[in-house]
């Protein structure tokens, strides 16, 4: 689903598409949803009845004047309306992409989950929850469930948008596939977990068109302001208008002003700019989630996670590669450092674990030992076991081991050989630096120790430090011993760290965290996870993880990526940033038009107003329309902004606030006056008025 796509504005079937959907959206019933734009759409109403009074003599005001505001004001509507409908654009591109991986296929329904060979073919549409199938390679599964036996690579790149396949098995936390996703190689035997309509593809669909997006709760905290300032802007204009006709009594004259250039004062005068953009800036938060290949269940959780304080991150993956490499040999006992390496390297030949290559690895670089086969030296490889938690090799009389430090000193104890303190003392001094030591032994003789380390990703600790400068406070979960734990931290810049955790000690610190208020996001994967998950503000689960996981999240991970929690965070940011940004600006164009519009009202009845005439435009009716013109037009030239949103910086929300009041505020100000200005001249220029 993450592909990268030309710009929603530059593509030309898309805008085609949201101008017609601007049109649609002109029903009464659509536009009642967006109270300030509905007010707007009674206002272009109400003008356009004014304009056709006019065609039978019951004048307002002029009849060209009043049909230029009537076709503004629609035209105001329509560029609201296709804000919306180009967010929205983007999301059903991405549902009609998810719709071509959903068809309807034949399944292998098995009444004995133990007898793969009899099956019923029935079709994937009547499939319900706890339905067992069976699907073999070359096959699409059928519909969401979890792996019950087998072990399978699947092609999940109709939802991820990722080619590389991956591995789904049985028991443990990947054991979660996805209807529409095909098996590659082996089989495997799937429990259904949805019913027809109910599956993650359905449930994509419908989110990323934005038919199950609702209101958040600071957009509709948001929303009831921008209602209130449209109240009270309604009952001042209706005042102007009997304080107008009274005037003029008094002065006896006629009333210079007429309602269709109250009407316009008013669009003017209420918060039309953000009121317009604010559904497409939730809409285009929603799409750039989706397009970062993270479901969010629900609007709030992306909000949430822009107010996110606390993170709570798994160090394998997200803040280490999740591979321990070998990182130095350190003999003991008068051994050689080349002894030691060459022994370790002999061990590691057969094993295939990261950590194993990475022992051979370092070997060849330091001592140049390469070019070497368990084929050699006809050898006989020991592999890992959860028992012995040892590995070696046995050869022409010698055996070579390689292991946790306890195991190999029972080993070398049990067949007469000794472990002395100088290797006790490499062991304790690699464990409090934060590595993991494997100590090797030969003939019963321990020759030294290889030092493991967990790598840190590249650029980590300086996320951690964007993040510290942003507030947020990054915790560390592991289940390493607290010495080793404090070591990672330290190397990683977290500000914290849950040693030994387990789904009570995680659970536990997320209800500390929210009892003292704050607000925490997590990741997980397993089902001894979902407490925690189910726990946090925002809670994300990996794709690739168990149902009870995905279920108890707000949020799931389509790429199953760990370190997708901060991208998910700054996202969440960006929309609040934005909203924010464009509500600053909306509300200080007021100004411009207050200057605008209100000397070219009432200078008819109060001369001395012409000194607010500081932009000194052409006419009455010019002042008028210029605001208006204006008032459309930056809702068209804002849609870029509001659909890739504010410029997200790492800075604290003191400083942000500062520099959104010098650029928005200030620039929401400034720009006004120029741009009306300017519309005025042309206007003239033109010959229009």
């Amino acid at each position: 689903m993450a592909t990268k796509t030309k710009s929603a504005l530059a593509d030309r079937k898309m805008v085609a598409r949201a101008i017609r959907d601007a049109f649609k959206k002109l029903s009464p019933k659509t536009q009642i949803q967006n109270p300030v734009m509905f007010l707007v759409y009674i206002s272009a109403i109400l003008t356009t009845g004014l304009f056709l009074l006019s065609l039978f003599g019951i004048q307002d005001a002029g009849t060209g004047f009043t049909l230029g505001i009537a076709v503004i004001l629609w035209f105001t509507v329509l560029f609201a309306n296709f804000a919306e409908a180009i967010a929205e654009g983007r999301g059903k591109a991405q549902a009609d992409a998810l719709r071509a991986a959903k068809k309807d296929v034949e399944a292998h329904k098995l009444s004995d989950p133990m007898d793969h060979e009899n099956f019923t073919v029935v079709p994937s549409a009547s499939l319900g929850r706890g339905d067992i199938v069976f699907v073999k390679a070359g096959e699409q599964i059928p519909a969401d469930g979890e792996i019950i036996d087998g072990a399978a690579s699947v092609d999940e790149s109709a939802i991820t948008g990722e080619s590389a396949p991956v591995i789904r098995e049985s028991g443990g936390d990947r054991s979660a596939v996805t209807g529409g996703t095909t098996v590659l190689s082996d089989w495997i035997v799937v429990r259904v977990t949805s019913d027809a309509g109910e599956s993650f593809l359905d449930k994509m669909i419908a989110m990323v068109e934005g038919a199950s997006r609702k209101k958040t709760p600071n957009e509709i905290a948001l929303q009831i302001l921008l209602v209130a300032l449209s109240i009270i802007f309604v009952l001042v204009t209706v005042s102007l208008y009997a304080y107008s006709v009274f005037s003029a009594e008094q002065a006896s004259m006629e009333n210079p002003t007429s309602v269709t250039s109250l009407v316009a004062l008013l669009i003017c005068l209420a918060p039309t700019t953000i009121g317009a953009l604010l559904s497409a800036i939730g809409i285009a938060g929603m799409s750039r989630l989706n397009q970062a290949n993270v479901l969010a269940m629900s609007g709030r959780a992306i909000e949430a996670a822009g107010d996110v304080d606390v993170l709570m991150l798994d160090k394998t993956g997200t803040i280490t590669l999740g591979n321990r490499q070998a990182s130095r040999f350190i003999p003991v006992d008068g051994v050689s450092a080349e002894e030691l390496a060459d022994a370790a390297q002999l061990s590691s030949l057969a094993d295939e674990t990261p950590e194993g290559r990475s022992v051979v690895v370092l070997a060849k670089e330091q001592f140049g030992l390469r070019g070497r086969s368990i084929h050699d030296k006809n050898m006989h490889f020991v592999p890992f076991t959860a028992v012995t938690r040892m590995s070696g090799v046995d050869y022409e009389g010698t055996e070579i081991r390689k292991g946790a430090a306890d195991a190999v000193r029972q080993y070398v104890e049990g067949k007469g050989g000794t472990f002395s303190q100088e290797c006790q003392s490499t062991v304790d001094s690699i464990s409090r630096q934060g590595g993991t030591p494997l100590v090797v032994a030969k003939n019963h003789r321990v020759l030294g120790v290889i030092q493991l380390k967990d790598i840190i990703k590249q650029g980590v600790k300086e996320k951690f430090a964007d993040l510290r400068k942003m507030g947020i406070r990054t915790i560390m979960i592991t289940g390493d011993n607290p010495l080793t734990a404090a070591a990672i931290a330290a190397e990683a810049g977290v500000d914290d760290f849950l040693a030994e955790a387990t789904p009570e000690s995680k659970l536990g610190m997320i209800r500390d965290f929210q009892a003292k208020g704050h607000l925490v996001a997590m990741t997980g994967d397993g089902t001894n996870d979902a407490p925690a998950l189910a726990q946090a503000d925002v809670a994300v689960a990996m794709n690739s993880g168990t149902q009870a996981a995905k279920e108890a999240g707000n949020m799931v991970d389509l790429d199953s990526s760990p370190t997708k929690l901060i991208d998910i965070v700054r996202i969440g940011k960006q929309l609040l940033m934005t909203r924010g940004s464009l509500t600053t600006f909306s509300i200080a164009n007021d100004i411009a038009k207050y200057f605008a519009i209100i000397p070219a009202l009432f200078m008819g009845l109060y001369p001395g107003l012409s000194a607010l005439n500081i932009m000194n435009l052409h006419s009455a009716e010019s002042a008028i329309f210029s605001a208006i013109i204006y008032n459309a037009l930056i809702i068209i030239a804002l849609i870029p902004l509001a659909l890739k949103g504010v410029k997200y910086r790492e800075v604290s929300a003191g400083r942000l606030l500062k520099r959104n009041l010098l650029i928005y505020g200030l620039g929401g100000i400034i720009i006004p006056f120029i741009a009306i200005k300017l519309i005025d001249l042309v206007i003239v220029g033109l010959g229009i008025l």
